[in-house]
């Protein structure tokens, strides 16, 4: 589990729903919960707040985890943020889960600091537990943080082993703050040459582990979270299990070598 500052905590590997949709959503959600999930992310940009509720309602109904034990994150986009308080009660109505586990602003952008208060005011009345922010980095950040009352727990940011950031994760968690990985495993259409790298098919053939759980692994000893999607379950399976074996020393400074600076997305 990654420990919060507010005193909550999240799993290290969750759900990433970014391009589930429909009944494909639902299902993926629902069936990632029966493996032993228990984090969900989404977005109010993603289209499936709504889905995503339906399932972990659906998941807590038939017993497999109660809806404490379920963390489900969600974003508020740049187009919302000047009208915050509808923005946030419209995520809230679509999840139909009682709370939000954590909010996050999706990026920085007009109006974001207005936006960041209204969820404050909303964590305040019990309605979100925790807040963050997703696409910050170390200048965006330390002007942000002197504007708002509750510091946020996360920051979501592109991680991977050709994007590693390594100088902003260290400020961003300097500040008490945790890191979590979206694009863990390159982001789409970047995935082949990634998993190909001969660096990770080399480390994960000593482990008897594939390229995709190697990265997530690399995360996770660097402090920080991932939240892989997959609509099968199969790589759903694969990518929680990533708990039985280490990376030496060794191996972090190989893939830490692999290091490229290649961003996978515009933010």
């Amino acid at each position: 589990m990654t420990k919060l500052n507010n005193g909550h905590s999240l799993p290290l590997v969750g759900l990433g729903t970014y391009s589930l949709k429909g009944q494909i959503c639902i299902d993926a959600v629902y069936g990632a919960i029966r493996l032993g999930y228990r984090l969900i992310d989404t977005a109010h940009m993603y289209g499936n707040e709504r889905e995503v509720g339906i399932a972990v309602r659906r998941a807590v109904a038939d017993g497999l985890a109660s809806r404490e034990e379920i963390a489900v994150a969600t974003k508020l986009y740049p187009d919302q943020y000047a009208q915050p308080a509808g923005a946030i009660e419209e995520s809230l109505a679509k999840l139909d889960l009682g709370w939000c586990d954590i909010m996050l602003l999706h990026h920085p952008g007009r109006d974001d600091v207005a936006a960041y208060r209204a969820m404050e005011d909303h964590a305040g009345r019990g309605l979100i537990r925790s807040l963050g922010l997703s696409c910050f980095y170390q200048a965006e950040l330390d002007a942000f943080l002197p504007q708002v009352r509750v510091k946020p727990v996360l920051v979501q940011n592109e991680i991977h082993p050709y994007y590693q950031d390594r100088q902003n994760t260290l400020h961003i968690q300097s500040q008490g703050i945790a890191v979590q990985a979206w694009y863990p495993l390159g982001g789409r259409g970047r995935r082949r040459e990634l998993f190909a790298d001969p660096v990770l098919q080399d480390i994960a053939s000593r482990h008897g582990k594939t390229a995709a759980q190697v990265m997530l692994r690399w995360n996770v000893q660097n402090g920080v979270a991932v939240i892989p999607g997959s609509s099968s379950p199969s790589h759903q399976a694969e990518n929680l299990d990533i708990f039985g074996f280490e990376l030496a020393a060794s191996e972090m400074a190989a893939i830490g070598s692999m290091e490229r600076r290649e961003k996978h997305d515009w933010y």
